[in-house]
């Protein structure tokens, strides 16, 4: 089964956080915020949303930076994703 988002949506899947810093101190695992980078892997066709035309910044394979508590998260073929909307994506890694 595939994932394919619907207007101005996205699909993401998380990278994984660092578990030291620049600086060498190990994070123990309750230190660990919630990862905000991941990896696009699917976008929605853009278009009309809400009689605006949207057009999609994004492409399969861009790393990005998303809103803290932005889109759901959908677990298939125990690979975990998030569907957000592309507003809630802050920056593309370049």
């Amino acid at each position: 089964m595939k994932l394919a988002p619907l207007g101005d949506r996205v699909v993401l899947k998380k990278t994984m956080a660092e578990e030291t810093t620049k600086s060498g101190i190990v994070l123990p695992g309750s230190e660990k915020e919630k990862p905000q980078f991941a990896e696009v892997v699917a976008v929605g066709p853009g278009g009309t949303v809400d009689g605006k035309e949207v057009k999609m910044e994004v492409k399969p394979g861009d790393q990005v930076v998303y809103a803290k508590y932005a889109g759901t998260e959908v677990e298939m073929d125990d690979e975990k994703y998030m569907i957000i909307k592309q507003d809630d994506i802050l920056a593309i890694l370049k």
